[in-house]
């Protein structure tokens, strides 16, 4: 597995691929960041006007996330993922508070009908979406994430996901095969939007590798970056700063040294 991941990422590196990012406000510039830092190449093109062109003709793959939701942007949500299914692109899904309104259940399902390449989300997200109920402040997992690995499975057997939980531990699962994660620092929590980031991340290694196989490395990857940006931070503030350093200096070495893997 360290096999891969070193490999995922070096191919990355080379191939410096473009992922378009339907995205919230909120998240944009720390995940154009965290991108480029990682190798890879950001565009925020949102607009329904030209969203699914741009993805067809350019973009190597897409990432979803309903974090700031409208009307116009789930529409255009829809419309360029079956984009991506019909140009065999990978495609991410990022249900943020799935489960906080109706809109957002209705949306989540409508994307989820839609067969996204990998689901990664906090575990409240996941059970949400798996229509498990899920306990949540807005955006924040009221879950632990192994209250919510049964539903991660079940949620990936059902929709033919990758489906990835993200929290203090992770757990990656295609239903059949899964595995946890550990790594990362106790300050990613405090920076808004690293977990959004992630998700246009994964969609990167996702043009590497298989779809679990690419995941494990987008959160390995992250998680070792996590780890070292910690040992350089005083807080939350220089962490942001320190954390998009450490993914630009991120060695396989690295991920290998600061990761731990799992397999169940």
């Amino acid at each position: 597995m360290i096999d891969t991941v070193a490999q995922s990422l070096r191919q990355l590196r080379e191939s410096a691929p473009l992922v378009q990012l339907i995205t919230n406000y909120v998240s944009m510039n720390i995940a154009a960041n965290a991108l480029i830092a990682v190798g890879a190449s950001p565009a925020m093109v949102q607009a329904p006007e030209e969203a699914s062109e741009f993805l067809r003709d350019c973009a190597q793959a897409l990432a979803v996330n309903i974090g700031t939701l409208s009307d116009i942007s789930a529409q255009t949500m829809a419309e360029t993922a079956k984009t991506a299914n019909a140009a065999d692109k990978p495609w991410v899904l990022d249900p943020v508070a799935v489960g906080a309104t109706q809109f957002r259940r209705d949306t989540g399902a409508k994307l989820l009908s839609l067969r996204p390449t990998i689901i990664r989300g906090n575990a409240s997200e996941i059970r949400a979406l798996a229509n498990r109920g899920g306990s949540s402040r807005g955006v924040d997992a009221g879950d632990m994430v192994s209250e919510a690995e049964s539903d991660a499975r079940n949620l990936a057997h059902s929709s033919g996901a990758v489906v990835a939980i993200t929290g203090p531990m992770d757990f990656i699962t295609d239903g059949d095969r899964a595995m946890r994660l550990f790594g990362g620092h106790g300050l990613m929590p405090k920076v808004t939007a690293l977990g959004c980031a992630l998700s246009g991340v994964t969609a990167a290694f996702a043009t590497t590798a298989a779809p679990y196989e690419a995941t494990l490395a987008a959160l390995a990857a992250y998680a070792a970056a996590g780890s070292l940006a910690g040992e350089h931070a005083a807080g939350p503030g220089s962490f942001a700063v320190a954390f998009i350093d450490a993914l630009h200096m991120l060695t396989p070495d690295m991920v290998h040294e600061r990761t731990r893997i799992e397999i169940i």
